[in-house]
């Protein structure tokens, strides 16, 4: 596996320096494709602060290209974001497919120009789309250039540290997909080397993406013995800032401050309070410190796999409970306090209390009422010899025995007549995601009774939530074992869906604790069990959803509604 990710930089190590770790890279914070807070743009210092590169600045200078300048007919350059060593970084427009994409650009007789088309050959075949996707790597006209995708929506994770560290379980879920993505990388032979605050970023939907795999180690020349022993330091030390808005090492770097010199590395949990105790013992095992976590009992992490399964042993951290405002207090207009179109008071002068009016004592008053008495009279013998009437036919028909007999039998034949059932609660249920959540925070959108609102899934960029997992779902509690004859659901477009329930008063945690009982497919879906079942749990299970009109696909709630 290192000899494939040392191929596809392809890069030798002929300074005799030793290979590079998060020490030698502690200074270097910048990317050939960064990113501000609205988009991707940074600038890079590698020459003032050392990329740990172990090859020289390429023999040819960088091209000759301004912006308007196009590539292949197709690629019109916007802006120069990086220019460094002789190569240099724009972003870009692909007229062809109108849209912003990310062009590195260096001489085809660029010392490092082989390894760079093939670090970016090597990373399009992957295919994973947390990484930020290589859309193309060509030769011509005396070039190389490697187009990539831009994200427009995306934030630097230098940008969020600036403002603060991160909520727990933001880290959570970040170190938590940076791994799980690294692990997949390193599987196929592929390493970053240069996993930095700049190289990630987090989409508006939450996810985490990861840009420059092989490619921006193969532009600056940087190579490493331990690949996988490189990367993992580098989510550690992802991890570590994230906690504490500090980097791991004395050097200041990415804009934050480095540690206080001569104390070596300590835990997150000591440089500021609050810190939650499991990730900083994770990111300690992450780090290169011999092993030494913050209690000292664990060992240390060298691999991305390690790392994932490290995450995997730890409690979820689920997401802050949403902050309730409590509504203002309810004030009586005017008009509801029997007050509209009359003078307002003056202040200090009492208002008198208007008298009622008397009652009918005039002579037509007298007529009116003797009227009115005469009709309740009258209506009331009508209603009482009708009655008599009733039950006298009644009692001619009672003996009829046969009759009775047909009636109740009739009666009892009748089906019982179907009622709603409250959903009591509900929680999103996503046990083959990463995170293993879905946007917790809306899920009570999704059974309000409200059509415009909606319970969303994450995006993804394939049918099938792009093969990344089974499905997700939403787990509803109906407060107790009661008869379910049928669950509604109502999507924003079609998707196809199962509903399955589970036994008992006790709510499952895995999936294989429920049992399916209805399938369907649309965005009004009448799921109804093919026999009788009683449950308190069931969970709507979503196994594809609609493609949405930005070419993503993603599930959309609107509402559930479940009867007896």
């Amino acid at each position: 596996m290192a000899e494939r990710s040392r191929a596809a930089v392809d890069v030798a190590d002929t300074s005799g320096e030793k290979p590079l770790t998060a020490e030698a890279d502690q200074a270097d914070q910048s990317t050939a494709d960064g990113a501000d807070q609205t988009g991707e743009r940074t600038t890079d210092n590698d020459e003032a602060q050392g990329s740990g590169g172990t090859e020289g600045p390429g023999k040819a200078s960088p091209p000759e290209l301004h912006s308007g300048h196009k590539l292949a007919r197709r690629y019109r350059l916007e802006e120069c974001v990086t220019r460094l060593d002789g190569f240099s970084s724009w972003r870009a427009v692909d007229e062809k497919l109108r849209r912003a994409v990310g062009v590195h650009i260096l001489p085809a007789d660029h010392s490092r120009a082989r390894s760079v088309l093939a670090a970016a050959r090597s990373a399009a075949l992957l295919g994973d789309p947390r990484f930020v996707q290589v859309l193309d790597a060509v030769e011509e006209n005396d070039l190389v250039y490697v187009v990539h995708e831009w994200l427009p929506d995306a934030t630097e994770l230098t940008a969020l540290l600036a403002a603060g560290p991160l909520e727990p379980h933001d880290a959570y879920q970040l170190v938590s997909q940076i791994s799980a993505a690294m692990a997949a990388a390193h599987r196929e032979g592929l390493a970053h080397l240069r996993l930095n605050p700049n190289a990630v970023l987090r989409t508006s939907s939450g996810q985490w993406r990861i840009r420059g795999l092989a490619v921006n180690a193969a532009l600056r020349g940087i190579s490493s013995d331990s690949p996988q022993r490189t990367d993992t330091e580098a989510i550690g030390a992802l991890l570590y800032a994230s906690l504490t808005q500090r980097w791991p090492y004395e050097n200041d770097a990415y804009g934050l401050s480095g540690l206080p010199k001569d104390i070596g590395l300590i835990a997150p949990d000591q440089v500021r309070a609050g810190v939650h105790r499991g990730l900083s013992e994770l990111a300690m095992r992450a780090l290169a410190n011999d092993g030494a976590t913050a209690s000292r009992h664990e060992a240390a992490c060298t691999t991305p796999e390690e790392l994932v399964k490290a995450i995997g042993e730890m409690p979820r951290i689920r997401p802050p409970e949403p902050a309730f405002t409590a509504p203002p207090e309810y004030q009586r207009t005017t008009y509801q306090q029997g007050n509209y179109g009359r003078p307002a008071p003056h202040p200090g002068v009492t208002q008198p209390v208007a008298a009622p009016p008397p009652p009918l004592q005039s002579r037509p008053g007298k007529a009116l009422k003797w009227a009115v008495s005469a009709l309740l009279i009258a209506a009331l013998g009508l209603g009482s010899w009708q009655l008599a009437e009733a039950l006298m036919e009644r009692g001619g028909k009672s003996d009829d025995t046969n009759q009775t007999q047909t009636t109740e039998g009739g009666d009892k034949n009748k089906p019982k007549p179907s009622l709603p059932i409250a959903i009591q609660d509900a929680r999103d249920f996503d046990p083959f995601g990463q995170d293993q959540s879905e946007k917790p925070g809306d899920i009570d959108k999704a059974y309000d009774n409200a059509p415009g609102t909606y319970w969303q899934t994450d995006h993804y960029y394939g049918p099938n939530f792009a093969n990344l997992k089974r499905g997700v779902g939403v787990i509803l509690d109906l407060g107790k074992v009661q008869d379910v004859g049928k669950v509604t659901v109502t999507f924003e477009g079609s998707t196809s869906v199962e509903l399955l329930a589970a036994d008992g008063d006790v709510e499952p945690q895995t999936f294989e604790g429920f049992t399916k009982v209805a399938q369907g497919e649309g965005t009004t879906v009448d799921l109804k069990p093919t026999k009788a079942l009683k449950a308190r749990y069931v969970l709507v299970w979503l196994t594809d959803a609609p493609l949405q009109s930005n070419g993503e696909y993603r599930g959309r709630v609107v509402d559930i509604k479940a009867t007896s």
